[in-house]
């Protein structure tokens, strides 16, 4: 994904996600940032916030955000 990410795509990402979840696998959403989208620390945050809160219901958080480099990485694993 990216900071700017649309909200179609990221419906469809998170339903993926979630049939993923219910088939008992892992799921990691990263966030990669190009070029002058890394200032844009804001956007990713609130971005990783919308997820966790969609995904809740489904799943539970095995790795919390965290920022490596230029990528935004959040994991989830089955209840």
């Amino acid at each position: 994904m990216r900071p700017g990410t649309d909200v179609h795509d990221y419906n469809f990402k998170v339903k993926a996600a979630q049939k993923f979840i219910k088939s008992g696998d892992k799921v990691k959403f990263t966030i990669r940032f190009k070029g002058r989208e890394f200032q844009n620390h804001d956007q990713a945050n609130e971005l990783m916030g919308r997820i966790k809160d969609d995904m809740l219901s489904t799943s539970k958080i095995e790795q919390e955000p965290k920022l490596e480099g230029r990528q935004y990485s959040l994991i989830f694993t089955s209840n």
